[in-house]
């Protein structure tokens, strides 16, 4: 195992759960467990209740007198509409419109919040606030000293409670609490489309927290779960993976993520770059595609038009779709062609022409709401 990277507090313990380990933004991470593998724990979230170990996330404080009025003037999403207690989705952009990250944004008040980005951006994220940071603006990279725990799934309110936290609060909300003298962090949030939440928690107490879930929930089906779990279930609900359907070179305009840019805003990183692609018109767009046989499309396969051989676009995400038992993808398609959901596409499978199915994402009905 490659000695520089990150382990999870709790690797020892997905050791002994006989996980199968892969590096993912800097990070060893379990992909899967023995016992249950990827349909198993796919269909525990989806029916009853995942937990995964989401510790490689990013963890940034920004504290100090106006922390909200400073990070809305960087972020894209306007943070003066969640009141404290509450969570936002938001993107940090470049000056061209591309996206360096997607984060959550958890506002404590008005000078205290705290982001969760990407494992593999949360150093980026960090310099870029620290960089014309003003006098009084703290920015703190916590990185390592907390960890994320994410229970998911139509039981995950039935957990919780078992084990003394809070539940059933609104989506996009967080309450603070307490587990054996530990503070949590329980939070609305989760990456799979059902109710679940996302619990942070010192890494030093991460595993009695884990160890007390895996208790409380075998009355209510839990399997622990891993990435490669969290990939199937994301990309059933369309959630954009950054590096694959974001980054540098695919906007929130293109991503169809326009409801995430508070556009009325005077100032953000790359508000004027987005605001000349809204008025044009982006030249791509993100679309979902089902699989109209039994081909799975990968990233990075090319997308052609039905009736010939012109590459129209680019696969970025795709798997096979555990719930709808059949291929999906994400794909990013030329705008010059006209398309639509129940148009259909050709997918190039390794030679092999595959036909899809344009649609729009969720692939399966959402859940996080309930």
């Amino acid at each position: 195992m490659d000695s520089t990277l990150r382990r999870s507090p709790l690797h020892d313990r997905h050791v002994a759960l006989g996980a199968k380990f892969s590096p993912f933004g800097g990070w060893t991470m379990p992909l899967e467990y023995a016992g249950g593998g990827v349909l198993r724990e796919h269909a525990a979230v989806r029916e009853a209740v995942g937990l995964f170990d989401v510790s490689h996330l990013g963890k940034v404080r920004v504290t100090g007198a106006d922390a909200v009025a400073f990070l809305n003037a960087r972020l894209t999403n306007d943070l003066t509409k969640v009141g404290a207690g509450q969570a936002q989705y938001t993107l940090c952009c470049d000056e061209s419109g591309g996206v360096v990250d997607d984060l959550i944004a958890y506002r404590f008040g008005d000078d205290h919040v705290l982001l969760v980005p990407n494992a593999a951006n949360a150093a980026e994220v960090v310099r870029r606030l620290q960089t014309g940071a003003p006098d009084g603006i703290v920015i703190t990279d916590e990185h390592e000293a907390y960890a994320v725990l994410a229970v998911q799934g139509p039981r995950s309110a039935l957990v919780l409670p078992a084990i003394g936290l809070p539940a059933g609060h609104p989506y996009l909300s967080f309450r603070t609490a307490e587990f054996e003298g530990a503070p949590v962090v329980v939070c609305r949030t989760g990456y799979t489309g059902e109710h679940g939440y996302e619990l942070i928690v010192p890494a030093g107490s991460a595993g009695a927290l884990w160890d007390a879930l895996l208790r409380a929930g075998e009355q209510y089906g839990l399997r622990p779960a891993g990435l490669a779990a969290r990939d199937t279930l994301r990309t059933e609900m369309g959630y954009p993976l950054h590096g694959q359907d974001l980054s540098r070179e695919i906007t929130p305009v293109q991503a169809g993520l326009t409801w995430a840019v508070g556009w009325h805003k005077p100032e953000f990183w790359g508000r004027e770059a987005l605001l000349a692609e809204k008025a044009n018109g982006p030249r791509r767009r993100l679309w979902g595609l089902r699989a109209l046989d039994r081909s799975i499309p990968r990233p990075r396969m090319p997308v052609l038009a039905a009736d010939s051989d012109t590459v129209i676009g680019e696969v970025t995400s795709g798997t096979f779709s555990p719930t709808l038992k059949s291929g999906i993808a994400l794909a990013l398609l030329d705008t010059s062609v006209e398309l639509g959901p129940g148009a259909e596409v050709v997918v190039d499978i390794r030679g092999r022409r595959s036909r899809m199915r344009v649609t729009r994402p969720p692939f399966v009905r959402a859940a996080v709401r309930t």
